[in-house]
């Protein structure tokens, strides 16, 4: 109901002023919204205006040592401003163009990947493109240039992709580990993913959701649920990282849960440039 809605939303928002002036209010401004991300996304797109912001991830018994960043889809206006991907993901996730940024997103990727030799990089990036032509093309190319490519370049997907497309995931994953490729999951315990469904796939790493993170060093109950989730992760051999990290003070409790990674704002904001 809801993707009829926001397809819906999407196909009138252009024409739906000059045509139905005594639209209900809400409906008028959420279409009006929609149409005009849209717009926006694909003239930046268009125009070369995208970019990765990278945030660090450091590790947790040595703060100063960054395991890997993590590469942030941002596309500008025509005036130069910023648009982080919370304000358009939402919108297009579901639409070609969504895949389009996947594909500017990886070209990106691969492409910073090849000038910093040093360094790991995760970007995210739909279920839904794991079977699109143009973005498996991009992969492969690069992979096929550049074999090493690939022992330095993680996908991170999220608990809700992962699960409407589970079938596509596990292959995709088993024919991208011999070739290096590592797997972050998303906002772990925020989605739908069932933990007897974690042995099907190969996930090397999970991100803790902020939503578990953020005040838990005063909050009991977020400290009984991320204590859980480690123990989960750990069960199945993956790494652990806890993000939406804002203060010494989650960093320091974390610490003592045993979590591997720390990501967030206290370590780091997304920056255009690599720290």
């Amino acid at each position: 109901m809801i993707k009829a809605l926001r397809s819906d939303r999407l196909s009138v928002a252009k024409d739906v002023v000059a045509e139905q002036p005594m639209l209900d209010p809400l409906y008028f401004a959420m279409a009006s919204r929609d149409a005009d991300v849209l717009s926006l996304v694909q003239d930046a797109l268009a125009a070369g205006r995208a970019q990765l912001a990278f945030q660090p991830v450091v590790i947790t018994l040595d703060h100063s040592k960054t395991a890997f960043h993590e590469g942030l889809i941002r596309v500008k206006d025509s005036a130069g401003r910023v648009i982080p991907a919370a304000h358009f993901m939402p919108v297009i996730e579901d639409m070609d163009l969504g895949r389009q940024v996947d594909v500017v997103t990886l070209e990106l990727a691969l492409k910073t990947l090849r000038h910093h030799p040093g360094i790991r990089l995760s970007v995210n990036v739909s279920a839904r493109s794991l079977g699109d032509g143009r973005w498996r093309r991009v992969l492969d190319a690069a992979l096929n240039e550049r074999a090493s490519l690939g022992d330095r370049l993680i996908f991170e997907m999220s608990e809700t992709s992962v699960m409407l497309l589970h079938e596509i995931v596990a292959q995709f994953m088993e024919e991208m580990q011999p070739r290096g490729v590592a797997f972050a999951l998303d906002g772990f315990g925020a989605g739908m993913t069932a933990f007897r469904h974690l042995k099907e796939f190969f996930f090397d790493l999970v991100k803790i959701d902020k939503s578990f993170v953020r005040g838990i060093a005063n909050d009991p109950d977020n400290q009984v649920l991320a204590e859980a989730l480690i123990t989960v992760a750990q069960q199945f051999e993956m790494f652990t990282v806890a993000d939406g990290v804002e203060t010494a003070e989650d960093a320091t409790y974390l610490a003592t849960l045993g979590v591997d990674c720390l990501q967030g704002y206290h370590f780091g904001i997304p920056s255009f440039r690599i720290s």
